[in-house]
């Protein structure tokens, strides 16, 4: 046994990056059109392949398996290779990870394989790295954003796969300046979603503890301009608006749904709006569009009680338009919203703002509302004796 110990040990340092990635992996040629379902072209593709050469730390034999079973179901397809015998521990292993994954699509593959090696570059370099080449629109970049425009569709994708796509300050500001880019943009509709596991797990605390010199009062004043600021780029925002929930969602990345005119989910998707645990209270319209859309016993559970909802759960009381099997969800709603952005683009869009325009006054005035109730909330001692106790809840784990 200390033989095979011994032999197994040395096969599996030898399953480096570059023998289990680069070196056994034929040449492949995609087609030059980008892909439409999943919103990742070649050359992102591309692009993330010479991102992983460039990676310095070993992220470990698991990750490069995963590496390497993505790549070869985004350039072949599900595996279909015969199994190795069991004493070829390197290609059983490979061919393992490979068979794993199951019947996804290439497209969806691919799309993985670009969060997956997104992840590795921002955890090494600490900062998100840039896989889109051409921006969408204006030429603008993003350091926390992907947007795209591919199929008369703008993507705006949540970049911060390393940590869950929580919503730093700076990312406020991009997801608004994006917002305002798509209003203007040729495309027809507007998607936004999440890089990686998570769509999104809301407000990145770390906003909480950055107070400036002027106190605590000064940070309230400048978080509430902001939050207002960034609900009312979805209540005005012109064009449909569907939101691809690709994983779990948590406080103001759920709230804001209600504005959406589309939510579709993946069934591994959740939704939580933990406000009374930190002491705060709800926002993005919640207030009024989650008692308009679930009743308010329903609305209560989630913004009163931090009742935690699964996405069936969430599609059974109208916050969801529809869930669709992990394995096959990032195909199946890519391919309808590409039905979706043929159809005539003004007609849409007047279409849309008709049904928002009767109640966007009152939506405006909610959101004041809510902002003026969190400004009151960010400065009181209960929400800081929430937070910080939720800090060190997280440092004991």
């Amino acid at each position: 046994m200390a033989g095979v110990a011994l032999r197994c040990s040395a096969v599996w340092r030898r399953v480096t990056l570059t023998s289990s990635v680069r070196s056994n992996i034929p040449s492949l040629k995609f087609h030059t059109t980008a892909s439409p379902m999943m919103g990742v072209t070649v050359e992102q593709f591309e692009q993330a392949k010479s991102k992983l050469s460039t990676l310095k730390d070993d992220p470990g034999n698991e990750v490069k398996l995963k590496i390497y079973a993505l790549f070869k179901t985004a350039t072949q397809g599900p595996c279909n290779a015969p199994k190795p015998g069991m004493l070829d521990f390197v290609n059983k292993a490979k061919w393992d990870a490979w068979k794993s994954l199951g019947s996804i699509s290439q497209d969806e593959a691919r799309q993985k394989y670009c969060d997956l090696i997104g992840s590795l570059v921002e955890a090494e370099t600490g900062s998100s790295p840039q896989v889109s080449a051409q921006p969408a629109g204006s030429g603008a970049t993003y350091e926390t954003l992907l947007v795209t425009k591919e199929d008369d569709i703008t993507t705006i994708k949540l970049n911060r796969p390393a940590k869950k796509n929580a919503i730093t300050t700076e990312m406020y500001n991009e997801i608004i300046a994006a917002l305002e880019q798509a209003a203007t943009d040729d495309s027809v509709i507007t998607v936004v979603t999440g890089a990686g596991d998570f769509y999104c797990s809301g407000n990145d605390l770390t906003n909480f503890t950055k107070i400036p010199e002027n106190g605590v009062e000064e940070m309230a004043r400048r978080g509430a301009d902001l939050l207002r600021k960034y609900v009312n780029a979805y209540i005005d925002f012109p064009k449909p608006l569907v939101a691809v929930v690709n994983g779990p969602a948590v406080g103001v990345s759920v709230t804001v749904l209600g504005l959406f005119d589309l939510v579709y989910a993946t069934e591994r998707a959740t939704f939580h709006t933990p406000f009374s645990q930190l002491g705060q209270s709800a926002e993005g319209c919640s207030s009024y569009t989650f008692p308009k859309l679930m009743g308010a016993a329903k609305a209560s559970e989630m913004l009163l009680f931090n009742k935690k909802l699964t996405a069936v759960q969430a599609c059974e009381l109208g916050l969801v338009t529809e869930v669709f099997p992990d394995s096959s969800f990032q195909s199946e709603v890519w391919t309808r919203l590409k039905a979706y952005a043929k159809l005539p683009r003004n007609s849409l869009a007047l279409s849309k703002q008709l049904i928002r325009s009767v109640e966007k006054e009152r939506l405006h005035a909610v959101n004041d509302a809510e902002v003026e109730r969190l400004m009151e909330r960010w400065t009181s001692d209960e929400c800081f004796n929430a937070v910080m106790s939720f800090f060190q809840a997280k440092a004991k784990l």
